[in-house]
């Protein structure tokens, strides 16, 4: 049975956790309470078994649907032989529990509307106990689910249970309702502990109302102008939809273990904070006005990092958690049977070279945009610099997080290099206090040495590693950091070189080459193309004089993404799918990132 593709679903969030919709109605992935809890909802990853909550109406076809406005309320048009319908999927943002609702309109005629709902906890490996309650606040009869330390309560229309499809028993709540044009139906599903009484479902209305201002009041703090504002807006919106409202932690995206090649191997947990992916989600906050979002992200490092910056992680948990075990689940065949499906993440004890300065450089846009450090975030960043000066002589796994080897990667040394510039910064243009001498002497080394082991001057280029003669799409973040200007003819060889080597006929770009067996990244197999590396060549364009040619490329790769405008981290030319976690805050920062180069480029 094949996997329902990634295009096909859109993104619910209240900012605690996501859930999955696909154009289907079937809710395939949800995470309660928090976007990093075990899924009660896995038909993602496996079957309609593991865990999925389809509602739709009988013997109907969707025939279109959108996000109301700027939310992620999901509004979907159905049309059957006896009537239409709208529904309704949303979560509501802030509301101090964790519920999803589900309202059916009938606009036409009169519509069946079929319940298909299988509720498996902790990634389908716990099944529930089903009993009927009396619904607080409602008077009505619902269904309660409990496994374990999870519970869930169904409010809403009793559903009847077809004849030919038998009553409720372990596996499976089926059935169906009638509604006649005029009327509606409201289904909730709240989480709870189970040892805590049954709690009482938001009221729907209310529920809708909050959800419609909460995103309403927020998109009016934008600040996003010109032709891509569409796109922008929503990718803004989508940042905001990953990132933990309690904590201010932002995950990678809201999925695991969605493959990076279908069928393959290359298959990792996203719902944790990266460092990197964070910090540079601060800086397209900043630069579109959202300061308080990224003023959260800095408290939330500061206290994940706490006491000891010596023992810095790449990824911490969303409320700064450490350990983060990497397992494999067997029992479930993986999205396009793509196996082993992983939950956690090996890479959070992986040192990798680059974190500190995309830290750095993230929290000296908060300066420049006028937001002082405290003397407790400002003492976090020069002890941050303690670190990357006892590692300096350590090899890394790189940007990629690769399993190899380690070696050491040039982006990795540029992004060292670029946390003692902005230290210096710091002290030179805000009158912060630090050792500038000691910090000058690295800063120094660090260029001479990336001149001499990055850059080959046989070859022309920049490479991957120090003595390699292979490119890799992380160099053309080289001019970011203020290494390097864009048109630096060092600059354009390399890009020259990764046009050569990493961008396939479709004008995709591929993170490195891998190769047949077990390559550089240690990793057997292959990949598809990065969508967030095809907007670092377009920003690299922007920056460099070939504006045309970033125009037509953005638009190209705008056109991957869905038609609710959500993008996932790589794309298949071959099927013309999208791959990967999804949707991908790299993809959608990056996308941003790309329009602000360009509108620059304009103004110039």
């Amino acid at each position: 049975m094949p996997s329902t593709p990634l295009e096909d679903y859109a993104l619910l969030s209240d900012q605690s956790t996501a859930a999955l919709v696909s154009r289907e109605g079937s809710i395939d992935w949800l995470c309660l309470p928090r976007f990093d809890s075990g899924a009660l909802f896995t038909a993602l990853l496996g079957e309609p078994a593991d865990g999925r909550w389809k509602l739709a109406v009988r013997g109907g076809e969707v025939t279109g649907r959108r996000y109301v406005g700027s939310t992620f309320i999901l509004e979907t048009l159905w049309e059957s032989p006896t009537g239409t319908a709208r529904v309704l999927d949303f979560m509501t943002p802030h509301n101090g529990s964790a519920d999803l609702i589900r309202r059916v309109e009938c606009l036409s005629g009169t519509v069946d509307v079929v319940m298909d709902l299988r509720i498996s906890f902790n990634y389908a490996r716990v099944k529930p106990w089903f009993r009927w309650v009396t619904v607080p606040g409602t008077g009505e009869p619902g269904l309660l689910c409990t496994g374990g330390p999870e519970g869930l309560l169904l409010a809403g229309p009793q559903i009847v249970p077809d004849a030919a499809e038998g009553a409720y028993d372990a596996d499976a709540i089926g059935g169906s309702v009638t509604l006649a044009e005029g009327q509606r139906a409201d289904w909730s599903l709240t989480w709870f502990k189970p040892w805590n009484p049954v709690p009482e479902p938001e009221d729907p209305d209310e529920a809708l109302a909050a959800a419609e201002d909460y995103w309403g009041d927020w998109i009016e703090r934008l600040d996003v102008e010109g032709p891509a504002h569409p796109q922008v807006e929503r990718s803004l919106l989508v940042l905001r939809a990953l990132t933990h409202t309690e904590t201010g932690g932002i995950v990678a995206a809201p999925t695991a273990s969605l493959p990076e090649s279908f069928g393959g191997g290359r298959n990792w947990d996203y719902r944790f904070t990266w460092l990197r992916d964070a910090a540079l989600t601060v800086e397209v906050m900043v630069a579109h006005g959202l300061i308080k979002g990224a003023t959260a992200w800095r408290n939330w490092l500061l206290r994940a990092v706490a006491g000891d910056p010596a023992k810095l992680q790449i990824m911490y948990g969303l409320g700064g958690e450490r350990e983060l075990p990497e397992k494999e689940l067997p029992h479930l065949r993986g999205y396009e049977d793509s196996r082993p499906v992983r939950i956690g993440n090996g890479a959070a004890d992986q040192y990798q070279a680059d974190v500190v300065g995309e830290v750095m450089l993230a929290l000296a846009a908060l300066r420049d945009a006028g937001y002082k450090d405290s003397d407790y975030s400002w003492a976090l960043q020069v002890k941050l610099l303690d670190y990357v000066m006892d590692h300096y002589e350590d090899r890394d796994h790189g940007i990629w997080e690769m399993r190899g080897d380690l070696h050491y990667f040039t982006h990795g040394r540029v992004m060292m290099w670029a946390s003692f510039n902005e230290a210096i910064r710091a002290v030179e243009e805000h009158g912060y206090e630090g050792d500038v001498p000691t910090w000058a002497r690295y800063r120094d080394r660090l260029r001479a040495e990336i001149m001499e082991g990055g850059w080959n001057e046989e070859l022309g280029t920049f490479t991957q590693t120090y003595g390699g003669t292979e490119v890799d799409a992380s160099l053309l973040q080289l001019p970011h950091t203020g290494f390097l200007a864009a048109d630096d003819p060092k600059m354009l060889s390399t890009v020259a070189r990764i046009e050569a080597d990493l961008v396939d006929e479709h004008g995709l770009v591929y993170r490195y080459r891998t190769v047949e067996g077990e390559g550089i990244d240690g990793l057997k197999g292959e990949e598809y193309p990065f969508v967030m590396c095809a907007f670092w060549l377009v920003e690299q364009y922007a920056a460099s004089g070939r504006l045309a040619e970033a125009r037509e490329k953005f638009e190209m790769l705008c056109g991957l993404s869905t038609d609710l405008g959500l993008l996932a981290e790589e794309y298949d030319p071959a099927t013309r799918r999208l791959a990967g976690n999804f949707p991908q805050a790299f993809s959608h920062l990056s996308l941003i990132r790309a329009a602000d180069a360009i509108a620059r480029a304009e103004c110039s």
